[in-house]
């Protein structure tokens, strides 16, 4: 039968204790503190080490302090001691994407409000700015656009304030929209302000439809009455605008100069003594105004003499293929 394993640290039998034996030499002899500090790191020098920086454990990389960048203030742009004509041309470049003909639309206030505070800069600032919006762009008198901005009592003109309008050199008046049937803010009145626009240079008169013509039977609300409208307009507005301002007439290519409504406005343009002038766009000029049919051959024959055609030869007034 196999012994069994006596516990270690278990008494033995008998209930006898064992007697007390003699430490060896060796292990009585007690070492020394300045041993221990030496084998193991202190709590002050593991400190230390945490406290090293990763630059000063390498041997190649210098120890360099860091240092945050001291933010030095831009200085600002004196923009008023530019000359005046590079400061026209910096509006110029500011006023680029604006439409050329104000008037009462309801992308207004978006459009315009934020580039308008410029404006708010200083009092030379605002003077500059305003001067030049308003007398590089035409104002249209009565507005056009449809809803209750085209029935208005109160237009563009209106809004404006009198040193702006002062500004203006350039106004619209567009006939055509309402030839059934004129809105009744279609006035000229004091309130209008055209009395203010002493910088005035020019008055464009845009027909967009004659009324008059053949197409327009059955439609209209009867014959003349708004050709007579739009000539009483046009002498009331030149009652009001200074004497030496010219007036350009301009209109859509279906409206025909020998018609009634251009006889009617010519006529009250003509009786006011002031300078006539004609559009780009129309092609009108002083003299009598012509058929359509001769119009498409003058297109015609400038069409041919601008546009190159490769392997036709004129011969003999006839073409013939080379």
């Amino acid at each position: 039968m196999p012994r069994r394993p006596v516990r270690r640290g278990s008494k033995p039998l008998g209930g006898s204790t064992p007697q007390n034996t003699t430490p060896s030499s060796s292990a009585a002899t007690a070492l020394p503190s300045s041993a221990y500090s030496s084998t193991c790191p202190s709590e002050v020098e593991a400190d230390n080490v945490n406290q090293l920086q990763i630059a000063s454990l390498t041997l190649d990389t210098p120890l360099v302090p860091f240092r945050r960048k001291i933010r030095e203030p831009e200085k600002p742009f004196r923009f008023l001691e530019l000359p005046s004509e590079l400061r026209v041309k910096v509006y110029e470049h500011y006023w680029s994407n604006a439409d050329q003909v104000l008037d009462l639309e309801p992308g207004n206030h978006k459009r315009y409000r934020k580039a308008l505070g410029l404006a708010r800069a200083c009092k030379q600032v605002h003077a500059e700015v305003t001067h030049f919006f308003f007398s590089s762009r035409a104002v249209r008198i009565f507005p056009t656009f449809p809803g209750k901005y085209f029935k208005s009592k109160k237009p563009l003109l209106a809004r404006l304030k009198p040193c702006q309008r002062g500004c203006i050199t350039a106004l619209e008046l567009r006939l055509g929209p309402g030839w059934t049937g004129p809105p009744r803010g279609w006035v000229v009145n004091d309130a209008l302000g055209l009395k203010d626009c002493s910088n005035l240079r020019k008055l464009t008169v845009y027909v967009e439809c004659d009324p008059s013509d053949c197409i327009y039977d059955g439609f209209r609300r009867s014959d003349g009455f708004y050709e007579g409208f739009c000539s009483k307009l046009l002498g009331n507005v030149l009652s009001e605008i200074p004497s030496h301002v010219a007036i350009e007439f301009e209109g859509y290519p279906g409206v025909k100069k020998s018609g009634a409504m251009m006889r009617g406005l010519l006529e009250v343009a003509s009786q006011s003594g002031r300078q006539i002038l004609w559009g780009p766009e129309r092609g009108w000029t002083d003299g009598p105004d012509k058929d359509e049919a001769e119009r498409n051959k003058e297109r015609a024959a400038q069409l041919f003499d601008t546009v190159l055609m490769e392997g036709y030869a004129p011969h003999h007034g006839m073409l013939v293929v080379a």
